[in-house]
């Protein structure tokens, strides 16, 4: 799934937010730690990615039409087996066309779930004047209530991403507090650069948000990725 070929498909139904799977897709291949993510078109499909994923799953519907899943009943955590899974899927389907009548639902993705950490956020935006900009934060509430983020012009240098994780008011919390293990800084940082480097590669790339990224002691891991391209 080369980048060109999912921007062709996006700009040939008219989308500019790339799907899940293909965001994810498209990350890996550009060796942003992210979680394997499939999509299954059927309740079979489901049942079989799961196997090969490993539970417990997660499974989330993908729809063009369906912008944040949790609200609609799009998405089921924590799945142990085949018959959890084939029920999911059929709730998912039945709760996404119940929310949205009219929804295109391309089937679900499908992916291991992965084992809570700290959680960051690595996200990109363009600005108007300065053109793509990389930011930096803790997930979770801090970014949302305390906007407690670093940004820095792209393309980085190893310093800059080392500066955007130190900048943060809630850098202790990487370090460990309250019995919680210290974050992996270098896989942060790798991933920081790593997405700096695919952004400046994709000009058509606008927008990107790995949110949540789990830190790990050793590794990061993106669990959830947004993509957003250009009009064509």
């Amino acid at each position: 799934m080369s980048f060109e070929s999912v921007l062709a498909q996006a700009r040939a139904e008219g989308r500019t937010l790339l799907n899940e799977v293909e965001a994810k897709s498209l990350l890996k291949d550009a060796g942003v730690p992210v979680a394997t993510t499939t999509l299954a078109a059927t309740r079979a499909e489901a049942q079989a990615q799961a196997e090969s994923a490993g539970y417990p799953v997660v499974l989330k519907v993908v729809s063009p039409d369906i912008a944040h899943k949790s609200d609609v009943g799009g998405v089921k955590l924590n799945l142990k087996d085949k018959d959890a899974v084939g029920a999911a899927f059929d709730e998912i389907v039945a709760n996404s066309k119940k929310a949205v009548a009219d929804a295109r639902i391309a089937g679900v993705a499908v992916q291991h779930m992965a084992p809570q950490g700290t959680e960051v956020i690595v996200g990109m935006t363009t600005d108007a004047q300065f053109g793509p900009v990389m930011m930096f934060g803790l997930g979770g509430i801090m970014v949302e209530v305390l906007k407690d983020v670093s940004f820095r012009l792209v393309p980085l240098a190893e310093k800059d991403a080392d500066q955007m994780i130190n900048e943060i008011k809630g850098r202790p919390v990487l370090e460990g507090v309250r019995g919680q293990p210290a974050a992996d800084l270098k896989a942060l940082r790798t991933t920081i650069l790593k997405v700096s480097e695919f952004v400046q590669k994709h000009p058509e790339v606008r927008e990107l948000d790995l949110n949540p990224v789990f830190a790990y002691p050793d590794g990061a891991l993106a669990v959830d990725a947004r993509i957003v391209v250009s009009e064509g």
